[in-house]
């Protein structure tokens, strides 16, 4: 009896350690026939079983247990199975056969066993969402005298989980840190206690140092043997918050399989609600619903009230996207919400409340929906920040139900400088840029109040607050902390190149899907930038209308926005200035998808007649994005424009839509930053520092043209193949004023901090690019896909150009088409003609354009994709 009751303890404590004791223990007391000492040596094993997910087995084990308990009267015994059971019950979703066994038990426990028994119905409250019911009893059992270590340490453990449900993370936190260790309590719950910690962390708002305790908890699941399905719930949890979504993914979809496999109802339930969510983010709104309605039966049938309201309000979210609400769809969100309130389950009452109140205001429920948003944003007030930043979105809309578009915009621009905040806590570019799409409703409402206003300075202002915020202060990782895994990226294709496969070159372009083994490494050099340390940064403050006119010089400053559907511009000229209505953004991405088309075509060896025909067409689109995009704003002929687009329209031909000089930046702030390096005398040196020509492998033309570039700049640095590895290369852009790649570009669009420049021996990231601090003043990128930018939500962009912007570079030149490789020698060499005589990169790419036949279809497509960036 001695041995089986401590078997018990010790499976609690370290299932994969004593699970062959309990083993052995109940062949023995089978043996032996001591029903009593069988009875609870079942009872470990199952809780051994139940620790590996197989809750079935643990069910049958326990099952046989009770019968064995009633069969030889043993009530003391009886009472501690049927309370393990109603533990494993709970995790099948059978909370009724639960609240059963916990009621048979209270007939029979006395003494010292009651604190168990609470402790049983606590968590028992706590599945079915009385998270006060649950609290009240943890806390009077942390309060016992008589309660061991052990149960202290789970009742804190899930009075942690449900204060941060409340939003009340300090006191979660502070309680979680006063936790035994694992001498103490093994180390199966110090793991969960760990798991526990990092989510608490993460919901906080402290999302690095969460990240980094979730890789610890992942270590402290795999040293205790336990199944990782809950860690997967609670980091998908994390890493939505990040907006990491794929990754996020992948998580909730591990944890429906694993419970889903070992027959869990419980746990599959709430992973799949994860799914539902993430469909909802992802825009999948017909996934999102199939997701939360199967969720919400689930929870149905497990009578658990407050997890099915979330599964409703997920559900009603995604119909409300597809134009599909109903009345009932806003009667089961609003008591979903207000049960959710009650609970005092804080972050999803708030997200009820504004779902609720944007179901009413799309039936046209004026009064409801003011009435459901002022309830969000009460109850966001006091709770961590993107619930907040949800609270302020809340209010903006009741704002503009009531007709107050000033109040509206307070709590826009409260919200985005919550989310400033947010994003300032973030150590990489990529975390960064995903935040801002917790903006993106925020940027969109405050831009129609204000473009309604009419004032040029405060749209341009407006625009300035989320334009390219993500890489405007920012510090790159450690270089040394990635450079071994950045080197392995390398090793991987220059291994496909010795295997013959068609080249370093070609094996990037030909295989948009990363290997397995690539995908690791790309994993571990991510995780790294995630938990870089905190960076000590000023704010950083837009650029005003009129600082920009000081800078500009006589150019003309174009900075393009989005009012709902329609595209607007904003236009800073010498002595005037205007905001000027674009129309419908439709037709703008109807002509650059035909624009685009027509351009990979006349780059195909093809019949003539086809050519001609793209060709022609290309004319047509380029025509039509003028008449768009430039003639309605009424900028002279000939003047030099600096035009900042919107992101989501890569590849417009900026410098064939004007007959003047065409410029771009990723905002209007890094425009202004250049032109200050450049004023400062940044750019202009080429006396005192060298120029650096390199030509990539398997490019045609690369090495002709710097070898043509070369008799330009006889003292250059030529580096051509096999000698243009990543290391040369670097070491000779550290001290560059002007430089010259001519090599292939690769756009990942998955992931654009691996996008890269193709070397000798492999990818040149712009991950490395940024880390190194590689940022020569002026960049000559000669490659196809180097000037194209991948789009995130909140009007964030990610490529070579901005890296190498933020990084310090005033000028870049490179090309925005994802075409095949076409030889640029001819426009190449007459850029550097004209800039060896000190122009900028624009006035310079416009006299280089002028100069150029292009009848011949490759010289036509480089005349239209090549843009330069920044003020140098």
């Amino acid at each position: 009896m001695i041995r089986a009751r401590q078997a018990y303890t010790d499976v609690a404590a370290n299932p994969r350690r004593f699970r062959p004791v309990a083993e052995a223990l109940v062949a023995e007391t089978r043996q032996a026939r001591q029903p009593e000492a069988l009875a609870l040596a079942l009872r470990a094993l199952a809780w051994a079983e139940r620790a590996r997910l197989n809750d079935r087995s643990a069910i049958r084990l326990l099952d046989e247990a009770c019968r064995i308990a009633r069969r030889h009267p043993m009530p003391e015994t009886l009472a501690d199975v049927l309370m393990s059971r109603a533990a494993v019950s709970q995790e099948l979703g059978r909370l009724t056969a639960a609240r059963r066994d916990l009621d048979a038990a209270a007939a029979l426990v006395t003494g010292p066993r009651s604190a168990e028994l609470e402790f049983s119905r606590a968590v028992l409250w706590q599945n079915s969402g009385r998270l006060p019911d649950a609290a009240a009893s943890y806390q009077r059992l942390l309060t016992d005298p008589g309660v061991g270590p052990l149960r202290k340490a789970k009742c804190a453990n899930n009075l942690a989980l449900i204060e941060a449900e409340q939003g009340r993370y300090a006191s979660a936190l502070r309680r979680l840190s006063q936790t035994p260790g694992a001498a103490e309590i093994g180390p199966a719950l110090v793991a969960s206690i760990i798991e526990t910690r990092a989510w608490v962390t993460i919901k906080s708002g402290r999302y690095v140092e969460g990240i980094g305790i979730f890789e610890e908890a992942a270590e402290a699941f795999r040293d205790a043997s336990l199944p990782h399905g809950e860690l997967y719930i609670e980091y998908a949890d994390a890493l939505m918050e990040l907006r990491l979504l794929p990754e996020a993914g992948k998580a909730a979809r591990r944890a429906v399989q694993e419970f889903s496999d070992a027959g869990i109802p419980l746990m599959a339930a709430e992973a799949q609600l994860r799914v539902a969510q993430l469909d909802l983010l992802a825009s999948d709104d017909l996934a999102a619903v199939a997701a939360a309605d199967a969720a919400t039966v689930a929870f149905q049938r497990q009578t658990r009230a407050p997890w099915r309201a979330r599964a409703v309000i997920i559900a009603a979210e995604a119909r409300l996207n597809s134009g599909k609400v109903t009345d009932a769809d806003l009667r089961q969100t609003s008591a979903a919400a207000r049960l959710l309130a009650a609970r005092g389950i804080t972050s999803a009452a708030v997200q009820g409340f504004l779902v609720a109140g944007r179901l009413a205001s799309a039936l046209d429920r004026r009064r409801q929906a003011i009435a459901a948003f002022t309830r969000a944003a009460g109850l966001a007030r006091r709770a961590a920040v993107l619930v907040r930043l949800r609270g302020q979105l809340a209010s903006a809309h009741a704002a503009r139900l009531g007709r107050r578009d000033h109040e509206a915009l307070v709590h826009c621009r409260r919200g985005l400088s919550d989310l400033a905040r947010h994003r300032g806590r973030l150590p990489s570019v990529e975390l960064r840029a995903l935040a801002s799409d917790h903006g993106t409703e925020l940027g969109l409402i405050g831009m129609d109040v204000i473009v309604g206003d009419g004032s040029p300075a405060r749209v341009l202002n407006w625009m300035e607050r989320s334009r390219a915020a993500a890489l405007l202060a920012v510090e790159p990782p450690s270089f040394g902390e990635i450079r071994t895994d950045l080197a392995s990226l390398r090793a991987i294709q220059t291994g496909q190149h010795e295997a013959g496969d068609g080249g370093v070159a070609a094996a990037t372009r030909m295989r948009p899907e990363p290997s397995v083994e690539q995908a690791a490494i790309e994993e571990r050099i991510r995780r790294a930038t995630w938990q870089a340390g905190p960076v000590a940064e000023a704010p950083v403050t837009p650029v005003t209308a009129g600082a920009l006119r000081d800078r500009l010089d006589g150019r003309v400053l174009i900075m393009y926005g989005r009012r709902r559907d329609d595209l607007v511009a904003v236009v800073i000229e010498p002595r005037r200035s205007g905001v000027i209505p674009l129309g419908s953004l439709r037709p703008v991405r109807e002509q650059l998808r035909a624009f685009l088309f027509a351009l990979r075509r006349l780059v195909q060896a093809r019949p003539a007649g086809e050519l001609a025909a793209a060709r022609a067409s290309a004319d047509l689109r380029i025509r039509r994005l003028t008449e768009l995009l430039v003639a309605p704003l009424g900028v002279s002929t000939g003047a030099e424009l600096v035009v900042i687009p919107l992101p989501g329209l890569d590849g417009i031909p900026w410098a064939a839509l004007h007959s003047g000089p065409v410029g771009l930046a990723p905002s209007a702030t890094f425009w202004a930053r250049t032109a200050d390096g450049v004023s400062a005398g940044r750019a202009g040196h080429a006396a005192r520092r060298p120029v650096v020509l390199v030509a990539g492998p398997e490019l045609p033309g690369a090495i002709e043209e710097v070898e043509s570039l070369a008799r330009l700049y006889p003292s250059a640095q030529r580096i051509t193949p096999p000698d243009s590895t990543a290391d040369v290369v670097a070491r000779a852009l550290e001290d560059a004023d002007l430089a010259h790649l001519a090599c292939h570009g690769v756009l990942r669009a998955d992931n654009p901090m691996f996008s890269s420049l193709i070397l000798s021996d492999g990818p040149m990231t712009v991950q490395e690019l940024y880390a190194r601090a590689l940022a020569p003043p002026r960049l000559i990128l000669a490659s196809c896909e180097s000037g194209t930018q991948a789009s995130y939500a909140g009007h964030e962009v990610l490529g070579l150009v901005g890296a190498l912007l933020a990084r310090g570079t005033l000028g870049v030149l490179a090309s925005a088409a994802v075409v095949p490789d076409v030889p640029a020698v001819g426009l190449m060499i007459a850029v550097h003609r004209r800039l060896a005589h000190g122009s900028t990169l624009a006035r310079t790419l416009h006299a280089a354009r002028e100069s150029q036949d292009i009848e011949e279809p490759g010289s036509f497509v480089n005349w239209c994709t090549f843009n330069a960036h920044g003020a140098a």
